[in-house]
């Protein structure tokens, strides 16, 4: 890979590139507007390190939504500790993976 300065032709080509882009009106509004895709979200959940403390919190609040669910038997109760439960496990899987990282 080169660090000299572009050609003359180049420059040229590379300048009239520019140029039109800085015209399209519709390109330059795609380029300052964030993409939003999905799999960004997903990118930043797999990337996520979790600290103790929450996944603390979490098993809290999983520990005592499973015993207010046994003990009430509310659908409503069961379905947020359904809720809670998945991701309490994977953030716990998530910080032994860390903490057991050579």
């Amino acid at each position: 890979m080169t660090t000299s300065p572009l050609r003359d032709d180049e420059q040229d080509i590379l300048s009239e590139t520019e140029r039109v882009l800085r015209r399209d009106r519709r390109f330059a509004r795609r380029m300052r507007a964030p993409q939003r895709r999905r799999w960004s979200l997903w990118g930043r959940v797999a990337r996520h390190r979790p600290r103790p403390w929450t996944v603390a919190v979490l098993l809290a609040v999983s520990a005592v939504l499973m015993v207010a669910g046994i003990t009430t038997s509310e659908p409503a109760v069961i379905a947020v500790f359904a809720a809670f439960w998945p991701v309490t496990l994977y953030r716990v899987f998530r910080l032994l993976c860390r903490w057991t990282e050579p």
